[in-house]
């Protein structure tokens, strides 16, 4: 197949294709999220063409800080610390700020007897030669999507991180107001959307998984954003758990378990977690079947101070246990492990001043917070202990295959990243946007960073070239979007 050919961590990136190598709320606090959206204008070397559409006030907000207005809505709540809070568009910030197939392989060369097996056309092994090493001789072709929400619109937005072409739009709760945020990307590249106003649905990202359920010859499914089908028309919906909840923000897929013989992941599972707002003590962690979505385990978090939001980022370590914080409004904010193994739980403060917003988890299983104030914080659940990196503000964050977290900068937008082992900034890029809130890394190393209005930016942090989509609809995802940061925590 002719292409240049780079690593990107484990994945190996070939011709537009990716080859795995191991694997076959208002202020007041009420039910919804109202924070100043923006069309960014953003700067572009790309020749993709880009499309543009309305924002809506619809988001996540922090709780409100200073007394300057920026151009969006003003939140209603108030501290004395007179610093930017990125979920009111208040603040002494300037105007703009926002809140919150297999294919068949040939046996290999039997090491003992020399001999080679016939061709196998299954993808499995040969019929006298060794069993394939998942990591060497199986695979999987994949691509590579990046899946952004549209809290305005209640959809979710299907897009290709190569072509820069929304190849779906999907509608994440049948009455058009679950509000949907965080994003989570299995290993077999498919997606969970989490609802802010309760309910997790699921999404096929190919056609050929997608099941016959309206009755109709073919499958139906959107092919892009003008083409978005009623609720009951979409067949790549494979499936919806309502939540009877005020909030369910965070979302993480596990890796499940890979089978030695076809390297395909199975067994996946989904953590999720709810909180009825208002309510102290309400917070609750879930685990469900990713293949059906059935509730397969509850967990009640009454010591974790929800907060104005509940539990608000969320992912996976290497052994699959639930990682979430609570937003920068919790007394104390926290950070809570939930292992998969026994549901044990166990919650530990932030650094004081810190403020967290994001949060992931590095490849060594450190989990990281960013903090609208106070600075970026690294947890290391070995010694218990938390370093932070002063200086350095933001809101989304995720981990690259370099050594490095990127996160999404607060209040002045861009994207800066840090030594994952020295906690030093090892880089910091511009981007001319309203705001740079999710951020996520796509399988060709690209760090993007999504905005609270049309745009999703794309950057090479070699060449720093920065590329826009700017039809999207009141985007609002940081979570692991695309779902490389699964896979970086995995043991490879």
């Amino acid at each position: 197949m002719p292409g240049m050919m780079t690593r990107v961590g484990p994945w190996v990136a070939l011709s537009g294709l990716v080859l795995c190598c191991g694997c076959g709320d208002t202020a007041a606090q009420t039910d919804s999220d109202t924070e100043a959206t923006g069309g960014g204008t953003g700067s572009t070397t790309s020749a993709v063409p880009t499309s543009t559409s309305s924002a809506s006030t619809t988001g996540d907000t922090p709780t409100g800080s200073g007394s300057a207005t920026g151009d969006g809505t003003t939140g209603t709540a108030a501290d004395t610390s007179g610093t930017a809070d990125p979920g009111t568009g208040t603040g002494t910030t300037a105007a703009g700020t926002t809140g919150d197939a297999d294919t068949g392989t040939t046996a290999p060369v039997d090491p003992d007897t020399g001999s080679t097996g016939t061709t196998d056309t299954t993808g499995t092994t040969g019929t006298t030669g060794e069993p394939i090493e998942c990591g060497e001789v199986g695979g999987d072709l994949e691509f590579s999507y990046i899946w952004i929400s549209n809290t305005g619109e209640s959809t979710l937005s299907k897009l290709n991180t190569v072509s820069l072409v929304e190849e779906g739009r999907y509608i994440t709760r049948a009455d058009k107001a679950g509000s949907p945020s965080r994003t989570s990307v299995s290993l077999l590249g498919d997606v969970v959307v989490a609802n802010r106003s309760g309910g997790l649905t699921k999404f096929y990202a190919r056609v050929e998984d997608c099941v016959e359920s309206n009755g109709m010859p073919g499958i139906q499914t959107s092919t892009g954003k003008l083409d978005v089908l009623a609720w009951n028309l979409e067949e790549c919906r494979a499936w919806h758990t309502p939540a009877a909840v005020t909030s369910q923000r965070p979302v993480a897929w596990t890796s499940g378990v890979q089978n030695p013989v076809t390297c395909a992941w199975e067994g996946q599972k989904i953590w999720s977690s709810t909180s009825m707002l208002g309510q102290p003590g309400s917070m609750k962690v879930l685990r469900l079947d990713g293949d059906t979505g059935v509730v397969e385990a509850t967990v009640d978090l009454p010591a974790v101070d929800i907060g104005a939001w509940g539990a608000y980022g969320g992912a996976v370590d290497g052994e699959n246990n639930f990682w979430l914080s609570t937003h920068g409004s919790a007394q104390p904010p926290s950070m809570t492990r939930v292992r998969f193994d026994d549901l044990s739980v166990k919650t530990w403060p932030t650094p004081p001043g810190v403020a967290p917003y994001g949060m992931t988890v590095d490849a060594k299983g450190r989990a990281w917070v960013a903090g609208y104030q106070g600075g970026v914080a690294r947890f290391s659940p070995e010694t218990e202990t938390w370093d932070v990196v002063p200086g350095v503000t933001g809101l989304g964050l995720q981990a690259d295959g370099e050594g490095r977290v990127w996160v999404g900068a607060y209040p002045t937008a861009g994207v800066t990243a840090i030594d994952v082992d020295t906690l030093a900034v090892v880089q910091t890029i511009p981007i001319a946007a309203n705001v740079t809130k999710g951020v996520s890394i796509d399988f060709f190393g690209n760090v993007w960073a999504v905005s609270m209005g049309a745009e999703a930016y794309r950057v090479n942090p070699e060449t720093l070239q920065i590329d826009v989509y700017a039809g999207l609809n009141s985007a609002y995802t940081y979570s692991d979007m695309t779902g490389y940061g699964l896979l970086n925590v995995i043991p490879q």
